[in-house]
């Protein structure tokens, strides 16, 4: 159930706690080893959120921001979900596949928390 990406644009939707399709945040896609490294660096803020895959850890060494990352599985399950504040090195999680990344708080509120499942929408032409 290897997932595959390239750089683009989607959507991550949130499923609600009975499995239906709960919140739809925007998303960008840094699949490539270029946009998975700059990722949020120098930005002041981000719409929505940003997935980096594949990858199974981040850091916040030159960002501007504290921010949320959930760590997801190959099933893009929710490892774990925690608040980074910059200049931190954030520990790998070895069954983490993915990781997106989002403003301080925002995760809380679109309900992403240990064991709920994402999904990825790709917008047409997105990879």
């Amino acid at each position: 159930m290897g997932r595959q990406w390239r750089d683009g644009r989607g959507e991550l939707v949130v499923r609600g706690s009975d499995g239906a399709p709960g919140v739809r945040v925007p998303l960008e896609i840094a699949a490539s080893y270029r946009a998975r490294t700059k990722g949020l660096l120098g930005r002041d803020s981000v719409e929505g959120a940003i997935l980096l895959s594949p990858a199974n850890s981040v850091h916040t060494f030159r960002m501007r921001m504290p921010i949320d990352v959930a760590y997801l599985d190959r099933h893009l399950r929710v490892i774990a979900v925690r608040t980074m504040v910059p200049g931190r090195l954030g520990m790998p999680r070895l069954r983490a596949r993915h990781v997106v990344e989002a403003r301080a708080g925002a995760m809380g509120e679109w309900g992403v928390r240990e064991g709920a499942r994402v999904e990825v929408v790709v917008a047409a032409g997105g990879g």
